[in-house]
C-alpha cells in the first residue's frame, strides 16, 4: 500500500475527483493500493465535503488515513462522522510518550477507541527503539518514523 498526503485544496477541488479516476485508468493502479491521508484539520474544516470525497474514493477500493488525529480540538467528535480506515496517532503525543503520562494516557484512549471504531492505527515519530516498544505493547498496529526507516529516495 502507498500512502500519498492530500492538501486541503486537493479536497476542495471539484475536479480532483475525476482526475485520481482518470490516473487509476491510465497508469492501471488498483485502487486498493492507495491509502489517502487527509489531516484532521482539513477533514474538519468542511466536514460535509470531506465525508463525499472519502466515501467517493472508499467506494472504488482506496482507503483513508486521518492524519495528525488528535492536533484538533474536536477530534473524537469528528471522528464519528468520517469513513476512515486508519488513525494516524500525531507525532507529538509520541515523542514524550516514555516521559509524559498525559502523553501516554492520549496514545491509550485514541489507540482504544481507534480499535472499538474497527480502524486500524499508526504511531507517527517513533524515534528510537523504546518508543517502538512502548506503542507495541500498547497495541498501536503500525509505526512510522526513525526507529522504522530513515527516508530515502523513492527509486
Amino acid at each position: 500500500m502507498y500512502a500519498i498526503n492530500l492538501s486541503g485544496a486537493s479536497i476542495n477541488d471539484e475536479q480532483f475527483i475525476e482526475f485520481i479516476h482518470e490516473q487509476f485508468v491510465l497508469h492501471q493502479i488498483p485502487p486498493q493500493m492507495i491509502c489517502f491521508e487527509i489531516t484532521e484539520t482539513v477533514a474538519i474544516s468542511n466536514l460535509s465535503k470531506a465525508v463525499l470525497f472519502i466515501s467517493e474514493l472508499r467506494s472504488i477500493g482506496c482507503r483513508f488515513a486521518l492524519d495528525d488525529f488528535g492536533s484538533g480540538m474536536s477530534s473524537f467528535t469528528y471522528l464519528k462522522n468520517l469513513p476512515v480506515d486508519f488513525l494516524k496517532i500525531d507525532g507529538s503525543f509520541i515523542k514524550q510518550i516514555l516521559d509524559n503520562s498525559i502523553d501516554l494516557a492520549m496514545v491509550e484512549a485514541i489507540n482504544h477507541v481507534g480499535h472499538i471504531m474497527g480502524l486500524k492505527t499508526i504511531a507517527e515519530f517513533v524515534e528510537n527503539d523504546a518508543i517502538l516498544e512502548k506503542i507495541k505493547a500498547l497495541g498501536v498496529d503500525y509505526a512510522q518514523g526513525y526507529s522504522i526507516a530513515k527516508p530515502c529516495p523513492f527509486l
